[in-house]
């Protein structure tokens, strides 16, 4: 007999019992998955609570101290640290001001439970839509709980958590309660916390005098602070808040003629303090001088400099116009020190551009002066006899392997002193130092304040050793102040925000470091330097000045440094990488800026004597004899 074909596939009789096993199945895994889903949420909501932040910090904020500094007249210049205003309360508030944050930001905040489902659907579908994220659907609740307890990192656990603080929020305080901690606590760009803050901070004003637009501008902020602030982009910030208030007409909190008037109405942004220039490189030098002076460093301080403002923008504005004229010359930074003759610092450059560096040259970088050196030791040289009339030798000198030569390659044979200083001879700089002695230079230069380490040689005649600007500046202050010790100081007095004075310069006078007379003697000499010598092009017309350059080896460095009846001003002029310059030398660039500079300054104050102010003296150089060079011998403008 025949085997019968086993034939395979699904029984006919097993069909229907089949067909509802695989049912039953899927059923079974669908429970199962929701099961287990539901049991890996619980745990991972378990895992993102476990390390929730306290909750009680709602009423703790941290933050990095303020730190508010102030010109000499008052004028806040610069904020460091996290600013936080006056706290205020709904009723406190322009109401316009919380309906345009809730319009643009948290339309359903009233009737939602602290997370609005159908903004995050909103958000969700926009998001996938432009294939990356364009808007968040966190609620007011939500930021709140990310500013008050999160970091704002965008990973899951966080944003679990921040749900979870805002269910929280909702279900301890009111929705009043929850909007005025928001308004206090929010971050508005510019290392400012709260409304209050912001409207100080960008207009001017508190917070309960703003006006409609200015509301509008604020609220506008929260998306991204720092690109819509008013300070930063005058004309994104004006359009980011015509979105909030039209916004505001949609909601029904405004009306349409109320958005064209706001519109009609916007005022200037207020300056914002610490902006590119006014001052950046010297408050970022008084910052790192606060800590020393306060016992407690945690607290809010104002800060009331020694800054003069109208000063300090003149002196920024010629230093970047001298370099954009000469930039040909291979030069690219420059650095000026004013200082009053207490020794208060009036204005500070470090660099042409704060953005582009914020090295403080002034203070921070290590230079040769060149001949800008040779006062201090003609000084020392002084103390120990020489007179500016002394017959000196201009002519080829060696000391061991090294054979200094003047700036021009030339020798004059006899010369007086005071005519040695005012053409800068380097060859009898160094028989100074040699009559002087090292050990008598290098006292002198303590003395002035140099405190810089000093080689014990005879090239530090001609300013082998590397100086600060700010440094050489405060010695030609100690001239200016007829050998009195002068220290160059910018904090005037420290407060905290109640107004108590934490702590006071003291106006003690300093103590005279080496022989008035002998100060008055060479500061007749540097007046030649300017009157006939390499110092021509810093005379100013009717005023009387002293002053010397300097040059280093290889044109690397360019210095001059004067001083009239009210300030001492020091200016240098290089490159960062200390490439040398086109033959720039310090009776040209550094003596036109100086001139320049001081000039402005001097037109707007009256004329003070050399040294009357500060060594009882009428004039420095009432009997000089002034001296007729020629231009063959004396039209030098070199070192």
């Amino acid at each position: 007999m025949a085997k019968k074909r086993r034939v395979f596939g699904p029984r006919k009789d097993n069909a229907p019992r089949g067909g509802k096993s695989f049912m039953s199945s899927v059923i079974r895994a669908g429970i199962l998955a929701v099961i287990w889903g539901g049991i890996l949420t619980a745990l991972f909501v378990i895992y993102c609570a476990l390390d929730l932040p306290d909750i009680n910090q709602i009423t703790q904020p941290q933050r990095r101290p303020s730190v508010t500094l102030q010109a000499d007249d008052g004028t806040v210049f610069a904020r460091y640290g996290d600013l936080y205003g006056e706290h205020v309360t709904l009723a406190d508030v322009p109401k316009y001001l919380p309906e345009a944050i809730i319009s643009i930001e948290d339309r359903r905040f009233y009737s939602h439970f602290g997370i609005d489902v159908f903004g995050l659907l909103r958000a969700a579908v926009r998001n996938v839509t432009a294939g990356h994220v364009v808007q968040g659907g966190s609620t007011l609740t939500q930021q709140l709980a990310k500013n008050l307890f999160l970091s704002p990192e965008r990973k899951l656990k966080r944003k679990v958590q921040e749900m979870m603080l805002a269910l929280w929020l909702e279900h301890t305080y009111t929705k009043d309660q929850i909007l005025t901690a928001y308004l206090n606590r929010v971050y508005l760009g510019n290392g400012t916390y709260g409304v209050d803050a912001a409207a100080h901070l960008y207009f001017g004003k508190p917070v309960s005098e703003i006006n409609l637009m200015e509301a509008a501008t604020i609220a506008g902020l929260l998306r991204a602070p720092s690109r819509f602030a008013p300070t930063h982009d005058p004309a994104q910030s004006m359009a980011r808040a015509k979105v909030v208030l039209e916004t505001m007409v949609d909601e029904g909190y405004i009306t349409e003629q109320q958005r064209r008037e706001a519109i009609a109405s916007v005022p200037p942004p207020v300056h914002k303090p610490g902006s590119a220039g006014d001052g950046k490189y010297f408050a970022d030098w008084v910052q790192d001088q606060i800590a020393p002076l306060l016992e407690d460093a945690s607290q809010d301080i104002v800060v009331l400099t020694t800054l003069d403002l109208n000063m300090e923008r003149a002196a920024e504005r010629d230093v970047d116009a001298i370099l954009s004229k000469q930039e040909n010359r291979d030069v690219s930074q420059a650095a000026l020190v004013t200082l009053a003759n207490d020794g208060a610092v009036r204005a500070m450059v470090g660099g042409r551009d704060y953005r582009s560096s914020q090295f403080n040259r002034a203070t921070q970088a290590m230079r040769q002066p060149g001949s800008a050196f040779k006062p201090i030791v003609y000084l020392a040289a002084i103390e120990q006899g020489l007179t500016p009339d002394d017959i000196l030798l201009d002519a080829p000198i060696t000391l061991g392997s090294w054979s200094p030569e003047n700036f021009d390659g030339k020798y004059r044979g006899p010369i007086t002193a005071r005519e040695a200083l005012a053409e800068s001879i380097n060859t009898v700089a160094v028989r100074v130092f040699q009559r002087a002695g090292a050990d008598n230079v290098i006292s002198t230069a303590r003395a002035l304040g140099i405190s810089s380490p000093l080689a014990r040689e005879a090239a530090l005649a001609l300013g082998a050793s590397e100086v600060t600007p700010l440094e050489l500046t405060g010695a030609y202050a100690s001239l200016a102040a007829s050998g009195r010790a002068i220290t160059p100081y910018a904090i005037k007095e420290i407060r905290n925000r109640q107004g108590q004075v934490l702590y006071q310069h003291s106006d003690v006078t300093p103590p005279m470091t080496v022989s008035e007379r002998a100060v008055e003697t060479l500061v007749g000499m540097m007046q030649e330097v300017v009157r006939t010598g390499t110092g021509k092009r810093a005379a100013i017309a009717g005023r009387p000045v002293a002053g010397k350059t300097g040059t280093s080896s290889d044109y690397r460095d360019a210095w001059f440094l004067g001083f009239t009846g009210n300030y001492t001003t020091g200016v240098w002029m290089g490159n960062d990488n200390n490439q040398p310059m086109r033959k720039i030398v310090g009776g040209s660039m550094p003596a036109e800026l100086w001139h320049d500079y001081m000039a402005e300054v001097e037109s707007n104050i009256p004329e003070r004597d050399l040294l009357s102010s500060n060594g009882g003296f009428t004039g420095a150089v009432t009997n000089e004899i002034s001296h007729a060079f020629s231009d063959f011998i004396h039209g030098i403008t070199g070192d």
